[in-house]
């Protein structure tokens, strides 16, 4: 899979909700319940970071799922990738991009987010085939203003928006022409997914699923 159909294939994905929910998970047990109340809100494409011991037996519970296309997120190198594919991934997303985690995911083949936030990172990442990128961290980056000058004269990147995204300022992002979606961990809180607030989270996607990218 060359980096292209990785972009081909994350842009399919990024067509299905205006919202892909970043989640942090502490606790494997809770994956299927929080999966479930996110498709059922009208959010079929789910982030979860390997930034805790849960995260991948949250992927491989998730990836049960009906509906769901579960990823990780904070993908690093391809060790990352690699253990996030046997979990049951179905994409990878990173913060950066570096030749060695896009060779990984190449040869993995496994679809590939990577990250940029400056017309320099935008070019390479271009020049490695890779033309559907995460825009992180958004808001400490420039937030929309920043993005949409980037689209002058980088027409062929399209972006998932990520870092200080809320539903507040979600619609500026998704009015712009470059963007395909945004990434949010407003969705589903570590508190709320501790108490079993299904019903919230779910009330959350509903919400993310019912704004509409413009591009």
């Amino acid at each position: 899979m060359t980096p292209t159909d990785q972009s081909r294939a994350t842009r399919a994905l990024a067509a299905l909700a205006p919202v892909i929910p970043v989640l942090v998970i502490d606790d494997a047990a809770r994956a299927v319940d929080l999966a479930s109340a996110l498709v059922a809100g009208g959010l079929p494409v789910l982030e979860v970071t390997l930034r805790t011991p849960a995260a991948l037996a949250a992927i491989r519970a998730m990836a049960d799922v009906p509906g769901a296309e579960v990823g990780a997120g904070t993908v690093l190198t391809r060790d990352d990738a690699a253990r996030a594919l046997d979990a049951g991934a179905r994409f990878a997303v990173s913060p950066g991009l570096t030749e060695a985690l896009a060779r990984g995911c190449t040869e993995l083949g496994l679809p590939l987010l990577p990250g940029a936030a400056t017309a320099s990172e935008v070019m390479a990442a271009l020049d490695l085939g890779y033309d559907m990128l995460k825009f992180f961290p958004a808001e400490p980056a420039g937030g929309p203003a920043a993005l949409a000058g980037l689209g002058g004269p980088l027409p062929a990147a399209r972006f998932c928006p990520t870092g200080g995204i809320t539903l507040a300022n979600a619609p500026r992002y998704l009015a712009l022409a470059n963007v395909a979606c945004v990434g949010g961990s407003w969705i589903a809180p570590v508190a709320d997914q501790a108490a079993g607030n299904w019903a919230e989270i779910e009330a959350r996607a509903r919400a993310a699923a019912a704004l509409v990218a413009q591009s």
